[in-house]
């Protein structure tokens, strides 16, 4: 058992017993041996599930299917929506002919914030139970997503939604989400999660459970076309940290999903430029679309559990000052990797470097990683053209200390280097 409970504590990632032992301290290769061989799979390699039932529509002239999927779940449907953009590119006027061609009812809830608010939620969810929705139609990002979640699921609670980030409320059931993307950024159109802001309690949290999860989704790259090269910057910053909040972990598991995860990362380097600059470029917006979605929809997470650490952290800034999530991410990203690079983690960084961004493979690892990590801000600073401070967004270090508790939940952040709120408040400082 000493055997086990030494593997646990350890931080290698190496498949080998010598790499075990020299990490654990109080064990001998000759006494571990026999329990090395026995317990081998089950120490380097979790078990998982893997179950993602969301129906995609993926292409141009999908639309077509949108009323016969709505009708499988009811007749009374509520649109979820943002600011108006889908009327500007007429995508709002194509939905409800669909809607209308298929005979259903429609009702609407139109405003939903760019960091979805609580207080929306709440009035989608009231207009549900007034209206007795069947279904929920959410034409947008990830923020009007994320808030068709939370207003499906908030029905069927009698108190304020919030409840139910905090873990005060169960969820207990969710009208059904039908989703139609119109930015490659937050995976939400295939992922069971959302995040919700309460700028009265200056919070943000985010919660996931399986009935959150969308029924069907259409992902039409054209729906991006019109996307700004600004909003196509942060999604791809986005859609980057989702994968290298997997990637960086020091658990043992798949090779497999890690060359996926590098395709992932590869191809938004690659293309994310591209659709700034051809912004109806169909190539580069349905790479990163179709990225987007599998980049958080459960598949390389394998077996993988550490906690994630750039997202928690950037959520206390998005929180508090109501930044867009992508561009506090990639001003969080290099800062978060510089201050967790050292000789344990430096030979993920070359791995990284290696096959992704092109280093060389003759490089020790602590020179590679430090290659990596500039490398990766050249793209998001340069190539991006985002922000590279806090303090150019006007965010001073006033609020750092108690940003950083919430983001650890004043213990630790158990991610790919333990973190603690002392640690967090660094890596702020060092963003502004």
């Amino acid at each position: 058992m000493f055997f086990v409970k030494a593997h646990k504590n350890c931080r290698t990632s190496e498949n080998s017993l010598d790499a075990l032992v020299a990490e654990c301290g109080k064990l001998n290769v000759k006494t571990v041996r026999p329990y090395f061989e026995l317990f081998k799979e089950e120490l380097f390699m979790n078990s998982f599930i893997y179950h993602i039932p969301t129906k995609v529509y993926f292409g141009k002239n999908q639309l077509g299917h949108l009323g016969e999927e709505l009708k499988k779940y009811g007749k009374r449907v509520l649109l979820v929506y943002g600011g108006g953009s889908i009327k500007k590119n007429g995508l709002y006027d194509k939905v409800v002919a669909e809607i209308n061609k298929a005979g259903l009812e429609l009702f609407e809830c139109p405003g939903i914030e760019p960091n979805p608010r609580v207080s929306s939620v709440n009035r989608g969810a009231s207009i549900c139970k007034k209206e007795k929705i069947d279904v929920i139609l959410a034409v947008g990002g990830g923020s009007t997503i994320d808030a068709a979640k939370f207003i499906g699921a908030g029905t069927y609670y009698d108190g304020d939604a919030w409840d139910i980030l905090t873990g005060k409320a169960a969820v207990t059931n969710c009208l059904p989400i039908i989703t139609v993307l119109t930015l490659a950024a937050t995976g939400s159109e295939m992922d069971d999660c959302g995040v919700i802001s309460n700028p009265e309690a200056k919070d943000k949290l985010g919660f996931g459970h399986p009935l959150l999860r969308p029924k069907v989704s259409f992902l039409d790259p054209t729906n991006t076309y019109t996307v700004s090269a600004y909003q196509t910057a942060c999604g791809s910053a986005d859609i980057l940290s989702h994968i290298i909040e997997v990637y960086f972990n020091m658990d043992k598991d798949l090779a497999m999903l890690d060359s996926v995860m590098e395709a992932l990362m590869k191809t938004v380097i690659h293309y994310a430029p591209i659709a700034m600059k051809e912004p109806t470029d169909y190539e580069a917006r349905a790479n990163l679309m179709w990225a987007s979605s599998w980049a958080i929809n459960g598949f390389i997470d394998g077996g993988k559990s550490q906690e994630w650490s750039c997202h928690p952290m950037e959520h206390e800034i998005s929180a508090v000052y109501d930044i867009t999530h992508g561009l506090g991410l990639a001003i969080l990203t290099p800062r978060w990797m510089e201050y967790t690079l050292d000789e344990t983690t430096a030979p993920k960084f070359r791995q990284f470097g290696c096959n992704v961004l092109g280093i060389s493979s003759s490089l020790p690892a602590m020179e590679a990683a430090k290659q990596v990590i500039q490398k990766l801000a050249d793209f998001f600073y340069k190539d991006l053209g985002l922000n590279s401070t806090l303090s150019s967004l006007g965010i001073d270090s006033s609020n750092f200390a108690s940003m950083a508790k919430k983001a650890c939940g004043g213990g630790i952040l158990h991610g790919f280097k333990p973190l603690n709120q002392n640690d967090i408040e660094k890596i702020y400082r060092m963003c502004i």
